[in-house]
């Protein structure tokens, strides 16, 4: 994304009220009234020719379901492509992709313009992703009844890594995956609930070694629930002498 330019994202979707409405609330919402993303939900039916707004049609291959059909699709796509004034990279959100990750946010937050391709029903005509297609992303080993929720899922982890989208600078540096571990326990006031305290050493005021603690807690919670990430990051990473690994 260039230095002071706002990030632009543009979903083909047939439910374009369901992209609008989760977008428009808390930091996603702000981030665009102050103009930092623009999000452009974009009715495929629109382009269609059929005078019903009819977008899809039976499968050649037969079985149960419909497919939405290849012109619409493209039409939708050319007419996005005319107004940023390029082919954009456009993804299709589906099971059959690279599974979304913090890496894969932060590739895509280096765009300038991103499209997001919403299928439903029993899919999109192979030809229509030929056509607009230039990544295939999936958040997950499971099927949903359309590709809006996806998207929505990546806009908002791609948006988090835009400048000015949250209040602290920080805030998206250090947290979950960011660098290859889990996120440390957190707490906040007051420092005891039902016999349950914050950790000494948070109070303690001694810098250094919050951090110590900081690193040693995301390595045993990161060994814990996630040892591949875990095995990885020890692979790669060089610790400090006295950290003391998780058991």
């Amino acid at each position: 994304m260039t230095k002071g330019g706002s990030m632009n994202f543009h979903v083909m979707t047939l439910f374009p009220e369901m992209i609008e409405n989760i977008v428009g609330e808390s930091i996603l919402g702000r981030a665009i009234n102050k103009g930092l993303i623009n999000v452009n939900a974009v009715n495929i039916r629109d382009y269609t020719l059929d005078k019903h707004k009819k977008v899809d049609d039976y499968c050649y291959s037969g079985g149960a379901g419909m497919l939405m059909q290849v012109e619409p699709i493209h039409r939708c796509h050319n007419a996005i492509s005319d107004k940023i004034g390029h082919k954009p990279r456009t993804i299709y959100v589906t099971p059959q992709g690279r599974t979304f990750t913090q890496k894969i946010a932060e590739e895509l937050a280096k765009e300038e313009e991103l499209v997001f391709l919403c299928g439903h029903y029993e899919g999109v005509d192979e030809r229509a992703l030929e056509l607009v297609c230039t990544d295939f992303i999936s958040i997950g080993d499971y099927v949903l009844t359309g590709g809006e929720l996806p998207a929505v899922i990546m806009i908002d982890a791609i948006s988090r890594l835009v400048p000015g989208v949250l209040n602290n600078t920080d805030s998206a540096v250090g947290e979950s995956f960011t660098d290859g571990l889990l996120e440390h326990p957190q707490y906040t006031r007051p420092e005891t609930y039902m016999d349950m305290k914050v950790p000494e050493i948070l109070l303690s005021g001694h810098q250094a070694k919050i951090e110590q603690w900081k690193l040693e807690e995301a390595l045993k919670r990161t060994k814990e629930r996630r040892p591949e990430l875990y095995e990885e990051y020890i692979r790669t990473h060089t610790l400090p002498k006295k950290t003391k690994l998780p058991e």
